[in-house]
């Protein structure tokens, strides 16, 4: 019987199937063949964290299928062959996950200007709560709602005209009040 330090030390290829279990024989091909393996898939990936994971996903993938291996010697092949599918697979991800990547996010605003623009929210706010409630109503509706002139006479109950109208009114009463406290 042979120790696993003889199985070790004689190469996969030379030994017959049945004197190595999947254990022994992953071991041995993963120390005759691993910085190959990973030399290979980096320069697939341009990435060694990435090669290496994959040289070990190719590794564990061996030794769950090692029983259905009748060839040890085609075993370094398997590897191989499975070490560039994987690549290939992580190549496209990348290429997916570049395509749908979300947009960056605009510039954001210092906290002065967000501050600022609470401020400026809150009096635009306080002057609409003075004007008149048609007023009021069509302005909210329209600016704050994003309805059109149609859907909020249908809102309102009564005519684009009227919408027109009121919106007009409250525009001008709005600004008013704005310059006046700005001033």
């Amino acid at each position: 019987m042979t120790s696993v330090a003889d199985s070790l030390a004689v190469p996969v290829a030379s030994r017959p199937a049945p004197q190595l279990g999947a254990d022994e024989a992953v071991t041995a091909l993963y120390l005759a063949h691993y910085r190959g393996l990973v030399r290979l898939a980096a320069l697939l990936l341009d990435d060694t964290g990435a090669a290496e994971e994959v040289v070990q996903d190719a590794y564990v993938r061996m030794h769950g299928s090692w029983r259905r291996i009748r060839d040890p010697q085609a075993a370094v092949g398997y590897l191989r062959t499975t070490v560039l599918n994987l690549a290939r697979s992580r190549l496209r991800h990348r290429q997916v996950a570049r395509r749908h990547a979300p947009a960056p996010a605009p510039d954001a605003p210092s906290a002065e200007q967000g501050a600022l623009d609470r401020l400026e929210h809150d009096r635009v706010v306080a002057a609409l709560r003075g004007l008149p409630d048609r007023q009021r109503e069509c302005l909210v509706l329209r600016y704050y709602a994003d309805l059109s002139e149609a859907e909020i006479a249908a809102a309102m109950g009564i005519s684009a005209g009227a919408v027109k109208s009121h919106a007009s009114r409250g525009m001008a009463a709005l600004r008013a009040v704005l310059e006046a406290q700005h001033a």
